[in-house]
């Protein structure tokens, strides 16, 4: 009997641990609301204005999460949430970019893009493509991180 019982455990933990791993990724279930999060990327070519410290703004509406980031300058003309091979394709939706006026510590003032981009899932990273002026497209890996709650004025 103890041994059964020994048995039953362990296929409880496996069966657990399977359905944590395995499957579907769900998002983090924060509450609806705004956070600082960390922005990471797998490149030099694709990461946040250096005012940002590496940071972007999280935003969690009704159970889905997007991250506003900005970029360091108007390079980067478009994103899509996923691989570039499927950003060519007849159809895709891209994600528009928003100008906003960034101030630098020297004093100077210059606009950039700024993107918002869907998120997935927290602390794993998820694929992002970016195209350039140049009309090339990249693929990267995204990781947002380490969400702390803005409070709400």
């Amino acid at each position: 009997m103890r041994k059964i019982l020994v048995l039953l455990t362990l296929l409880a933990v496996c069966c657990g641990l399977f359905t944590a791993c395995g499957g579907e990724k769900k998002p983090a279930g924060l509450a609806d609301g705004t956070y600082t999060v960390d922005f990471k990327t797998d490149g030099s070519m694709f990461h946040v204005n250096e005012t940002c410290e590496g940071k972007g703004t999280l935003t969690v509406k009704n159970g889905e999460m997007t991250v506003r980031i900005i970029m360091p300058s108007k390079n980067i003309v478009n994103l899509f949430p996923g691989k570039a091979e499927d950003a060519r394709k007849d159809g895709a939706v891209l994600i528009q970019p928003e100008v906003v006026a960034v101030d630098y510590a020297d004093g100077t003032t210059e606009e950039v893009n700024s993107f918002e981009i869907p998120v997935p899932y927290l602390d794993e990273e998820f694929d992002c493509a970016i195209v350039g002026t140049k009309g090339k497209w990249y693929d990267h890996r995204v990781t947002v991180s380490n969400p702390e709650a803005i409070p709400a004025n």
